[in-house]
């Protein structure tokens, strides 16, 4: 009989894992606490208005075709990626406006009309960020099972490209001397729940994997992306019980051999945990059974922001807001201060609207749209009340929608849906309503990050956000795949490897 791998999650890597490993001939039983997939990648329909949860932007497919490719099926045939002309529309509060794009002609004009010198700067920008990522993919694709696995990469001649004393917004200093600018090449350390005055500069690679590499939008939101892995895992030969939270991992010693829910238990050769990882630590692993992650080192971690999400479904359609607009704050390192260090409420916040009916009408019914209006804010703490501040902040945030041409916003909403980090804390099981879980500090990295393999417990596999490599959508695929090849690789298994025939199309192709 095959091995039995039960995987706690139906989250993009928990998903992402499950097929891997149907793949490879393993038996996998993938267990969800909610009645849909996809965890916070996931949409919700109300009054025919149609919502992703959280994340909005699609970027980098290279890693998810890559993964499609191993199991034998092609991204492009699978999903309809529709590429943005435009990225983003970003509103300064400071003054001034730019629409950024991967066509670098384009791209140089728009800054210029801001700053000259800074659009001058932009191809070694480019350049340098083609040479880290390169030297650094190695990092990104390979488990740390400890600081020795560090080393033995060489870490130490990276040193010159991560620079890890300097700050994501110093690194870029060095090319941009208008903050503004700097600003439009580090706001997606948001991306990880970090301010880019405190985010390590290695993240520069983020903005460069866009500029790079574009932009998308997944046709019906990025649920799409998880609801297409879900079908992949079932037709590998996976199975998927939703609604069915798990109320304990078993244990054998310091071994998990399965899990029991309401339904009785499951016995596995192994777990796959895609659950958030402190969450799931404080309530499904006994705390003397870990050694680097009890109960009060997981209080003192760093953790990153939560955010302040309102759903809107509007009559109407905004042609003149862009697909993706965000607004910085005028004085932005004072709202990353409200949010990470003194945990108050920002009166300017910066804030993203995504406006995505002006690519995909098909997330609204006829002649209406939908707003996805997303404010960072401090994960919860205890400091704020959000029952009490839920309908001032409301109230602060429609008024500031002005500032993008949102000006009569109150009178279209047809639907509207809130939540604040007490409810991603409690309805989603987010510690501390930690939208991107754990902060990616230096401190908190490579082999300091909650390893894949995890090393507290025999035979539990971590994949996610806050495990390595870390946060957003490619790097929590790439987390799949080190996990996934683990896990065969200590079950003796061969880790899928699908030849694609020449004829199909690729990235390159289809872009």
């Amino acid at each position: 009989m095959s091995h039995h791998v039960v995987v706690i999650g139906a989250g993009p890597g928990g998903l992402t894992a499950a097929a891997l490993l149907a793949k490879s001939g393993v038996r996998v039983t993938v267990i969800e606490r909610l009645p849909h997939l996809g965890g916070r990648t996931s949409t919700f329909s109300q009054k025919g208005f149609r919502f992703d949860h959280g994340p909005t932007f699609f970027h980098y497919p290279q890693v998810l075709e890559k993964l499609l490719r191993s199991v034998g099926y092609n991204l492009w045939r699978e999903l309809d990626l529709i590429r943005l002309d435009a990225h983003y529309r970003l509103v300064f509060g400071g003054g001034g406006e730019l629409i950024t794009t991967s066509n670098l002609r384009t791209l140089q004009s728009a800054v210029a009309q801001m700053s000259p010198q800074d659009a001058s700067r932009i191809p070694a920008f480019l350049l340098d960020n083609r040479k880290k990522l390169d030297c650094f993919r190695p990092f990104l694709e390979s488990p740390f099972h400890s600081w020795r696995d560090t080393f033995r990469l060489n870490m130490l001649g990276l040193l010159p490209w991560l620079k890890p004393w300097r700050s994501l917004d110093s690194e870029l200093s060095r090319y941009f001397s208008d903050p503004r600018i700097r600003l439009a090449f580090s706001f997606q350390s948001k991306y990880l729940g970090m301010s880019p005055f405190e985010c390590p500069s290695l993240f520069t690679i983020l903005s460069f994997l866009e500029y790079e590499y574009g932009v998308y939008h997944p046709r019906g939101g990025c649920g799409s992306v998880t609801a297409t892995l879900g079908r992949i895992a079932k037709e590998l030969g996976a199975t998927i019980r939703l609604n069915e939270p798990v109320d304990e991992i078993l244990f054998h010693g310091r071994k998990a051999v399965g899990v029991r829910t309401a339904h009785g238990a499951y016995n596995a050769d192994a777990i796959v945990l895609n659950a958030d990882f402190a969450r799931a630590m404080t309530r499904l692993v006994p705390n003397q059974l870990r050694r680097r992650w009890r109960d009060h080192k997981l209080a003192k971690k760093s953790m990153s922001c939560s955010a302040f999400m309102m759903y809107l479904g509007l009559r109407g359609r905004y042609e003149n807001i862009s697909h993706h607009t965000i607004y910085i704050a005028k004085d932005y390192a004072r709202n990353m201060r409200d949010i990470a260090t003194t945990h108050t409420l920002s009166e300017d916040p910066s804030y993203y609207v995504q406006n995505a009916c002006v690519t995909d009408p098909t997330l609204a019914p006829s002649g209406k749209s939908t707003f996805y209006v997303l404010v960072p804010v401090t994960h919860h703490t205890g400091s704020i009340d959000w029952e009490s501040e839920r309908p001032r902040y409301r109230e602060l945030i429609l008024n500031k929608l002005s500032e993008i041409g949102a000006t009569d916003i109150r009178s279209r909403i047809e639907y509207e849906r809130i939540i604040t980090p007490a409810d991603w804390d409690t309805g989603f099981e987010l510690y501390k309503g930690a939208v991107f879980g754990l902060a990616h500090t230096w401190s908190q990295m490579l082999h300091l990050r909650p390893r894949n393999r995890f090393d507290d417990i025999e035979r539990m596999y971590l994949v996610g956000g806050s495990t390595h490599p870390g946060s957003g959508l490619p790097v929590i695929f790439e987390s799949a795949r080190i996990s996934s090849r683990l896990l065969l690789e200590d079950l003796g298994i061969p880790f899928p490897c699908t030849e694609v025939s020449a004829d199909e199309p690729t990235y390159a192709g289809a872009a």
